[in-house]
């Protein structure tokens, strides 16, 4: 049994923790074990490489887990509590014990599911008074995010372009399967010429500082409300993803919003954003970026069909969805 595996096992046990833990529930993402107990959450990396990220050393690990830690406190300060080492002393594993360090956790204060925002909007319990603090909570970030030299290379052409050619490599095999040939071509066609035409636009928002050390991953399923609001779990594995044009924050909880249904509540959450940072200017970019959002949703739900780990009911489910993302992103490219 790796080392890993053994620290999985052990934490899985009240044992391990200084804590009251209550029963410890195990939640597994592909690139993480996050071990919930009755009042702290604990997040463990895998130890993979997926090219995109590399958590494959522990050294890594403790250095993604400090980043993670430093980059989440700017919009959640009293959530994310400290990096914690797991320890081993003959056979015995411990989160803070004694002996050799084994692996690394980001502990977390745990927040009350139901009060999630994806779920609150599915009961129908999010209004334009949450949206407005929500657009102000993230202007005021995107005000105070840092902006450099190596932050803005970023939003160059050359970037921008990039990331748009990984997306069609990366979902060439799912056409016919949750992409039809013809949506594809189409926004291939529509990005491509936006992006030649506008060339002078995207110059101008790196001119401006208005590439930053963004969030990167700004959706309803990121969001707690409770007694405050915090927009958690920030990009911290790959700078590529996270450093971008704020308008490509603005654009992903926007497009969240529209594919649920709550356009009224998108168009209202860029109108007040736009308000309180004075970026008028974003307007002319959000369906760009709102394409761009939808369609990487599209594209990493559609793995998950190739993924031997997803049942085949999830596979069903994945499969809808993410020609439920497409079909978006294409209304999106005929707005361009």
């Amino acid at each position: 049994m790796s080392v890993q595996n053994q620290v999985i096992k052990a934490l899985m046990t009240p044992a391990a923790y200084d804590d009251d833990t209550g029963k410890i529930e195990l939640i597994q993402t592909h690139i993480s074990y996050v071990f919930m107990t009755r009042k702290f959450v604990y997040k463990v990396k895998k130890a993979v490489n997926l090219g995109f990220l590399d958590f494959s050393t522990l050294e890594k690990r403790r250095f993604y887990c400090e980043k993670e830690l430093e980059l989440n406190r700017r919009l959640c300060r009293d959530m994310y509590l400290e990096v914690v080492p797991i320890n081993k002393s003959n056979g015995v594993i411990r989160v803070k014990g004694e002996g050799e360090t084994v692996e690394y956790a980001v502990k977390m204060k745990r927040m009350p599911k139901d009060r999630m925002m994806n779920q609150l909007l599915d009961k129908k319990q999010v209004d334009k008074k949450l949206i407005y603090r929500i657009a102000k909570i993230v202007a005021e970030f995107h005000s105070k995010a840092e902006t450099n030299a190596r932050t803005s290379k970023f939003g160059s052409l050359a970037t921008i372009k990039g990331n748009w050619n990984e997306n069609y490599e990366q979902t060439r095999e799912f056409v016919d399967k949750t992409i039809s040939p013809e949506d594809f071509n189409f926004i291939l066609e529509k990005i491509d010429a936006f992006i030649e035409q506008n060339a002078g636009l995207f110059e101008k928002r790196v001119r401006e500082g208005r590439v930053k050390d963004c969030h990167g991953d700004i959706h309803s399923g990121n969001i707690f409300i409770t007694n405050g609001i915090y927009i958690f779990d920030a990009i911290e594995f790959n700078e590529r993803f996270r450093y971008s044009d704020v308008a490509s924050d603005v654009a992903f909880l926007a497009m969240d919003l529209d594919y649920k249904e709550r356009t009224d509540l998108s168009n209202f959450f860029v109108e007040k954003y736009m308000q309180y940072s004075g970026d008028q200017e974003l307007a002319k970019l959000l369906p760009f970026y709102k394409c761009y959002r939808a369609y990487v949703r599209g594209k990493v739900t559609s793995f998950k069909l190739k993924d031997p780990n997803v049942s085949n009911q999830d596979k069903k489910t994945a499969r809808k969805e993410a020609k439920e993302y497409f079909k978006l992103a294409c209304s999106y490219a005929k707005e361009l």
